[in-house]
């Protein structure tokens, strides 16, 4: 329940004692969840360990763009190749009547993936099931295969690995 309050310094040592002495056992991958931004962190990543690519997650909106714009900038300088961009929180479709609405707007992470020349991987839908699935630890593809929220998740998956990223 207490913040965890850490210094660049503290946080690269625990990055590197992360990637380094944890014993992960045969991996296929490994996926780090980052911050946005351009952080301590996305730079040690890049700048120490063997990185094959970054995925870029983004809400439509053009505040949030700006920021994912800059860390693509950083991942590029950086020399991380971009497998590609997510739009989060695309669309939402309402449980009582069904009609679709672009709460944060729409079609704003497709428009920069194409402008970036990278591919679009997904548009991951606003709904409360794939919160509550990650809540109680559990991701929506594995406690609710068959919904059209996990369908989001498999066309990013096979996206990634059809580009041989995965």
């Amino acid at each position: 329940g207490q913040a965890v309050v850490w210094r660049g310094p503290m946080l690269m040592g625990a990055l590197q004692q992360m990637m380094m002495q944890v014993q992960w056992g045969a991996l296929d991958i490994l996926l780090i969840d980052l911050p946005p931004g351009t952080g301590d962190v996305q730079l040690t990543l890049s700048q120490k360990f063997d990185v094959d690519g970054a995925v870029v997650v983004c809400t439509p909106q053009d505040v949030a763009l700006l920021d994912a714009r800059k860390g693509i900038d950083m991942f590029r300088q950086l020399k991380t190749p971009i497998l590609g961009m997510i739009e989060n929180m695309s669309t939402h479709i309402c449980s009582n009547c069904g009609h679709e609405e672009h709460v944060f707007g729409h079609g704003g992470v497709a428009k920069e993936a194409e402008a970036l020349g990278v591919p679009l991987l997904a548009e991951i839908p606003l709904h409360l099931d794939i919160r509550l699935a990650a809540d109680g630890g559990a991701p929506i593809v594995a406690s609710q295969p068959d919904s059209p929220q996990a369908a989001a998740f498999r066309t990013m998956a096979k996206r990634l690995i059809e580009k041989g990223q995965a």
